[in-house]
């Protein structure tokens, strides 16, 4: 006998897709005789045999129709956003049961969005609230969401990825250049990690400091080097939440959005820069004044710190 559906929503990017993987675990827990399946990134589809909570991942882009999918669903659950557009793509699919945030402007019900939450308790929270699935006693983290892939890749290395999907975010290239080139000098072998879009910036950083560039890695290659790497250095980017799934050592570059709704987990493992109030643009065009505050000394400080701490890979 075919399982009933559940279908959750959250087509976004890569750290959007990992702060929603505690909340998949709670509904796997609700709705253990239903079929799971996360609507998302097709690019998401290879890492889909180390997430042996999840079912199938359908593959849509941020808030395209879901008229394909073709099947009935049982229950809808929006965890994209608290807004009409995302939740009315689920509605039209005609679901048994809708679960969302409410937003009484848009005349949705629901329990009520905090903006001061942090986004992987967020979630957490609306699956506890509307399937009854048990909170965490603390607040719930990414780590041990994906499994670690079987992949060849070297260990040990210290990762440094310099990109963000928005400049506010980016710390200056020049200055990545200059940790990554102090850490070549003190005896670590860095990698320089990125996409498509930054095969520049990569080149040039690794090119000026005697790093190592990776290009375009596969999700399944970037997962499998984070998870076997010494430490790793990222802004405010979805490769810090994939440090935190394998409690990889990690220094985290915060600007304008603050470390309290988007930061890794309280441990010494992981160290967060901030100097800002947390009000800037996350999707500004310039870089975050808050983001400049922070000085190549600290974060070589902070790889000191984080060195000192035992990594699980």
């Amino acid at each position: 006998m075919n399982r009933p559906v559940a279908l959750v929503l959250r087509a976004l990017g890569l750290g959007d897709f990992m702060t929603g993987l505690p909340a998949l675990k709670l509904v796997r827990r609700a709705l253990a005789d239903h079929h799971l399946v996360l609507a998302a990134d097709q690019r998401f589809q290879e890492l889909l045999p180390y997430i042996d909570y999840l079912d199938e991942i359908y593959p849509s882009g941020e808030l395209m129709p879901l008229t394909g999918f073709g099947r009935p669903v049982d229950v809808a659950i929006d965890l994209h956003g608290n807004g009409r557009a995302s939740r009315r793509l689920l509605a039209e699919l005609a679901p048994g049961r809708l679960i969302g945030f409410g937003n009484p402007g848009d005349g949705l019900p629901g329990p009520a969005w905090d903006r001061a939450e942090h986004e992987v308790s967020r979630w957490c929270r609306l699956i506890s609230d509307t399937l009854g699935a048990p909170r965490a006693e603390s607040r719930p983290s990414v780590e041990q969401c994906v499994g670690r892939p079987a992949v060849d890749v070297p260990r040990g290395v210290t990762l440094i990825h310099p990109g963000a999907a928005y400049q506010s975010r980016r710390w200056p290239p020049e200055r990545f250049t200059d940790v990554s080139r102090a850490l070549v000098a003190a005896g670590h072998r860095v990698l320089i990690t990125g996409g498509a879009a930054e095969a520049s910036l990569v080149e040039i950083i690794a090119g000026q400091s005697g790093a190592e560039p990776v290009l375009q890695p596969s999700l399944v290659e970037l997962f499998a080097l984070v998870a076997s790497a010494r430490s790793v250095i990222s802004g405010d980017t979805g490769v810090s939440h994939v440090a935190s799934n394998y409690a990889t050592p990690s220094v985290t570059l915060f600007g304008p959005v603050s470390p309290r709704l988007w930061g890794p987990p309280a441990d010494p493992r992981h160290q967060v820069l901030f100097h800002g109030d947390g009000r800037g643009n996350p999707h500004g065009g310039a870089v975050d004044p808050a983001l400049l505050r922070i000085s190549v000394d600290e974060v070589l400080s902070a790889i000191g710190r984080v060195a000192a701490e035992p990594a699980l890979g």
